[in-house]
């Protein structure tokens, strides 16, 4: 997707002083955003027809446990005004000491995915077809699992390669993008 707001995932690898950030954003008012930074790994997810949506709450308000126990040295994305901490669903957050992912305690309500994190994290489990599915459906048309693997491989960009997954985009159009991602040479 060549104009930045309108894709649906994004990688910035030099989005702040030693962080890299990368996002989903939908267009329908569900997205994520997940920090990399020398304190660890920071995810914070809104899905806006979540049953722990803010927005189903009087007051509105982020549901009890999803932030509370955020340790205080990823504050700074905690408070992330671009990340819109008000609207969260679900955090989890991995430092560098921890063994496992980590959550604040939840009283999770009953029902399947109750905080969306299940449909809108799936797409993380490194699995080339899940993305391949994923990527027919969005752009509708046929994506080869073979590009899609090359991708996932990180084997170079090349035009021919570039051509193949579309022929608008040229390697040298990708470069900023190339660059901003931090796609390895």
């Amino acid at each position: 997707m060549p104009e930045w707001d309108c894709r649906y995932y994004s990688f910035n690898n030099k989005w702040s002083a030693g962080q890299e950030m990368a996002s989903m954003r939908n267009g329908q008012g569900d997205d994520w955003f997940c920090v990399f930074s020398d304190v660890g790994v920071f995810l914070k997810g809104f899905d806006h027809e979540s049953q722990m949506s803010p927005w189903s709450t009087k007051p509105r308000r982020v549901w009890r446990g999803v932030l509370d126990e955020v340790p205080d040295r990823f504050n700074p994305f905690a408070t992330e005004p671009a990340f819109s901490m008000g609207d969260t669903t679900f955090c989890i957050w991995r430092g560098h000491d921890d063994d496992v992912w980590r959550t604040g305690h939840i009283e999770w309500p009953s029902g399947e995915d109750p905080d969306g994190s299940d449909w809108m994290l799936s797409i993380l489990d490194g699995d080339p077809q899940k993305y391949q599915s994923w990527a027919d459906l969005y752009y509708e048309r046929s994506v080869s699992l073979e590009l899609i693997n090359h991708v996932y491989e990180h084997r170079p960009l090349t035009d021919q390669f570039v051509l193949r997954l579309n022929a608008e985009r040229d390697l040298e159009t990708l470069a900023r993008d190339v660059e901003e991602i931090g796609y390895p040479d």
